[in-house]
């Protein structure tokens, strides 16, 4: 309202300033009337994209002004929908032509930069040389067209990079996006590629891929700074690519590059995304029952927000009553920790893939002792796992996977130990593994058999 105060001053008249007041206070209105539909799949934009409003003026700064974003968060935080959502407005605005590459698929430098380049197809003068590039491979119509279709033509580029060429192939395309003016790229999925280069299918770090691995952030690094003000790279994942880098002594590479962490949403801005999502839906949700969600949360990432909401429209679907606090622990308790829900699994899962077998079966241990014990870690249990750590062969330090849980948003420092930062995650995995972890000794291995 600030903002609208100032408006005010310089209008002469009390009719004018009367009626711009008047359109303020229901343009606010609306937004306190806000609809918003489930979100339906793993990332949003446009209508379906809630709040983050701060966060996409903070980018769009980052964007005009040049710089390497690494977009930093725990899991399930919306990084990818925040990026599409603001290439989208990006892109609306004209200022700007925007490339999003999910390398989730790539194993190899060669798979990235060949997606790179498919990706590159939405700016038209870049594609222009991109194509002259591959032109031994591509048909003459795509090189100045685009004509094949999009998984054809992805095999076609394919085709054009190998591990020889990779690097000076990257070099050109890098140098055809940068001929077109200032261009916003956003690298999804980097962390996985690199986690794959340095680790393999072993997850174990050996000369030859930790060279793969500086090789091609050496290159990315190379192009960061040689563009810059020509191309702002946003770098985002699933997992988080700090730890990885910490791992294998590689963190240099990111120098270039400035982190944005995002934050979860507060317990207001969740409550107006239920309350939001109630209305478009027709579910009476009351403000004690936002509350009760959000308090079962604790922390409000925004996915587990909305599909805290999404289990219990399902259960009150057809009923006319209104959502009590009953229902709101019903579905929890039997949905969101229950063996359908899964919707906490993929933590598991990514931790493993982070860490690899022996590193993960100590992170799972540090967390069921946690879970076991009301949620907190303290420091009479970290001391076991210290001791236990101490006696073995290569032992692995308990202060790094503390830390790799901390970063990563499982665990936070409290009165001298840890505790579960999600009040869900804390629940699920009590839920999932403290039954096992009740009968073990304490500082036994109860984490499950874990693939390599």
């Amino acid at each position: 309202m600030l903002r609208a105060e100032a408006l005010l001053v310089g209008l002469t008249t009390p009719l004018l300033a009367t009626i711009l007041l008047a359109t303020i206070l229901l343009a606010t209105k609306a937004l306190g009337n806000r609809m918003l539909r489930k979100a339906g799949g793993n990332w949003v934009e446009g209508d379906s994209f809630f709040d983050r409003e701060s966060e996409l003026e903070a980018l769009t700064e980052r964007a005009k002004e040049g710089t390497h974003t690494l977009l930093t968060a725990q899991r399930r935080m919306g990084k990818t929908s925040l990026v599409r959502e603001l290439l989208r407005r990006l892109d609306n605005e004209k200022a700007f032509e925007t490339v999003f590459v999910d390398l989730e698929a790539a194993n190899t430098p060669a798979d990235a930069i060949a997606e790179i380049a498919f990706q590159a197809k939405t700016a038209q003068g870049a594609w222009r040389r991109i194509g002259q590039l591959f032109k031994n491979v591509l048909p003459k119509e795509t090189e100045v067209g685009g004509r094949l279709a999009g998984a054809e033509l992805r095999v076609k580029l394919r085709a054009g990079v190998d591990a020889g060429n990779w690097r000076h192939t990257g070099d050109q395309i890098f140098n055809a996006l940068a001929s077109n003016g200032h261009m916003v790229v956003a690298l999804d999925e980097l962390p996985l590629l690199v986690n794959r280069l340095l680790k393999g299918d072993d997850y174990t770090i050996t000369p030859e891929r930790w060279r793969a691995a500086d090789e091609f952030l050496s290159w990315l690094r190379k192009n960061g700074q040689e563009h810059r003000g020509k191309i702002s790279l946003i770098l985002s994942g699933s997992i988080s690519l700090e730890p990885i880098l910490q791992q294998a002594g590689l963190s240099a590479h990111m120098n270039v590059f400035s982190p944005f962490d995002l934050k979860p949403w507060d317990e207001k801005t969740a409550s107006e995304c239920l309350g939001a999502l109630a209305r478009t839906y027709g579910l009476d949700l009351s403000q004690e029952v936002r509350q009760e969600m959000c308090k079962r949360l604790r922390c409000q990432i925004p996915h587990h927000v909305q599909r805290f909401f999404d289990v219990l429209h399902a259960h009150l679907r057809g009923d006319e009553r209104a959502a009590s606090l009953e229902d709101v622990a019903h579905v929890y308790e039997s949905n969101m920790l229950g063996v359908r829900g899964q919707i906490m699994e993929p933590y598991n899962e990514r931790l493993r893939m982070v860490l690899g077998s022996k590193r993960y079966r100590i992170a799972h241990n540090l967390l069921t002792d946690a879970a076991v014990a009301g949620g907190l870690l303290k420091e009479d249990a970290i001391a076991r796992h210290r001791q236990l750590q101490a006696a073995e062969t290569n032992s692995i330090s308990i202060d790094d996977m503390l830390h790799v849980l901390e970063h990563d948003g499982y665990l936070e420092k409290h009165n001298g130990g840890y505790r579960f930062v999600s009040g869900l995650l804390e629940d699920w995995w009590r839920t999932r593994y403290g039954a096992a972890r009740a009968f073990a000794s304490p500082g036994a291995t109860s984490a499950p058999d874990s693939k390599p």
